[in-house]
């Protein structure tokens, strides 16, 4: 399996040069050269696989023997033997059109830990494997600094550091990062949204001599990896639900920022997971949801929201999906980016923007809404969501029609937004892990939101 960058300008790299490479060196994405299409017959006789059994099928297609068999089970299996739940991700019936996909029991709580788990441990092997040094380099909205931490943390042979918007991140999310005190752990603490944090982590790697001199990789959902590990939990959920009986079309709910998540979906999808809508389910920084119904991608002003890991504009996996609804015209591609990068603006119309809308359902979620969600679901039904996943369940039943069936995401454990669970009146006791965390010391750097800035920290610790 060859990798390929969406713009084109480099030449194929095998999966793990893929895994290294993170941004492409054009500064373009990677993605596999041809996506594997698997059939009826093969999606029948994994039904029954367990989740980490299940990924390993799914890795393997990916790897394409790069990495052997048995090392590669031994990666799965150390990286979903650390989860609280057996199932991995557990699918939970809320009532017989709307399930919710627990996709929170790993170390951090958090939907992240599912790839950074496995992307850790997998940088740890290749760091033994070629008897290199790995320095991460990446940015969080809130969940994946901790989950990326928890992935490398104390690892010999790698080093990272993780930015994150100061104040801008909830406590919990704060507190998972920033008590780790481990030597090979950097937290800088950004001024600025994480838009700026973003954009600086892009357009370092994008400095190919900077990035190589100091061996950086990425962690983000720009590595490749990340994206291919997310799509186990698709192909798992569905499975469960075919289990149950159901037979109706199914539809994903996905709450998304950076368009990682849902874009782990599309690829499902062109694999041959009969997934019936794709539900792209944002908050009031809906740049998204503004593409998908009117063709017209354009970041707006930032807003502060109950569901801060989505307070994204600038969504750093859109590219991806515009290579396909490009016909994989990685020209094209180039000079849309090029026009974003001058314009601030990308549009489509006509067939590409049905094309759009045939590909994806979309709902922006205000925050007044999202905290009716998380209080009727709570008093209805008795499941209590966090507000990322309330914004997934609020999509779900708005966009769902008769005779449908969604699974909705749920990206995080509600202990993680206590602010906004506080506000509907509903108490809950979160996990001992979370609770000890506020009696932990904190270890960060504050820093401006500058290029700059954020290199000479990075000389100073790698």
């Amino acid at each position: 399996m060859d990798y390929i960058s969406t713009r084109g300008n480099i030449a194929p790299v095998g999966f793990v040069d893929a895994v290294l490479m993170g941004l492409a060196d054009d500064g373009g994405l990677l993605v596999p050269k041809h996506i594997p299409q698997l059939s009826e017959a093969e999606l029948e006789a994994w039904r029954g696989l367990s989740y980490p059994e299940l990924a390993l099928e799914l890795f393997s297609r990916f790897v394409d023997g790069e990495i052997p068999r048995a090392d590669l089970k031994r990666l799965v299996d150390d990286s979903y033997g650390t989860f609280r739940d057996e199932a991995v991700t557990p699918v939970r019936r809320i009532h017989d059109r709307l399930h919710v996909l627990e996709l929170f029991h790993g170390p951090t709580f958090a939907f992240k830990d599912i790839a950074l788990q496995f992307l850790g441990n997998l940088y740890g092997y290749i760091s033994k494997k070629n008897g290199s040094t790995i320095h991460i380099l990446g940015a969080t909205s809130g969940d994946t600094g901790a989950s990326a931490i928890e992935g490398v943390r104390g690892k010999e042979g790698i080093r990272i550091c993780i930015l994150h918007p100061h104040g801008k991140v909830s406590r919990v999310q704060e507190l998972q990062m920033t008590t780790v005190d481990d030597a090979n752990v950097l937290n800088l603490a950004v001024e600025g949204n994480f838009d700026d944090c973003q954009r600086i982590i892009k357009e370092l790697f994008a400095d190919v001599a900077f990035k190589q001199r100091y061996h950086l990789r990425a962690i983000n959902s720009i590595n490749i990896a990340r994206i291919l590990a997310q799509t186990v939990y698709y192909f798992y959920a569905y499975f469960r639900l075919a289990e149950q009986g159901v037979r109706a079309s199914v539809n994903f709910s996905v709450p998304t920022g950076n368009f990682g998540d849902i874009f782990a979906g599309y690829l499902a999808k062109r694999m041959g997971l009969p997934i019936h809508k794709l539900m792209l389910a944002t908050n009031e920084n809906n740049i998204l949801e503004r593409f998908v119904t009117e063709g017209v991608y354009q970041p707006g002003e930032f807003r502060g929201t109950h569901s801060p890991s989505m307070d994204i504009q600038v969504a750093s996996n859109f590219e991806r999906y515009l290579y396909y609804l490009n016909g994989e015209n990685p020209r094209a591609v180039a000079a849309l980016m090029d026009a974003f990068k001058r314009d601030g603006r990308i549009a489509v119309e006509g067939d590409a923007l049905r094309q759009v809308q045939a590909d994806f359902a979309a709902y922006g979620v205000g925050n007044d809404e999202c905290l009716r969600e998380i209080k009727d679901c709570y008093d209805e039904y008795g499941y209590l969501l966090d507000p990322h996943t309330a914004c997934g369940v609020a999509a779900a039943n708005r966009l769902s029609a008769d005779g449908e069936v969604t699974v909705a995401l749920s990206t995080a454990h509600p202990a993680k937004f206590d602010e906004a669970i506080r506000l509907v009146d509903i108490v809950q006791t979160a996990p001992a892990q979370i609770a000890a965390l506020s009696d932990k010391p904190q270890f960060q750097t504050r820093v401006a939101g500058t290029n700059e800035a954020v290199a000479e920290q990075l000389e100073r610790f790698f």
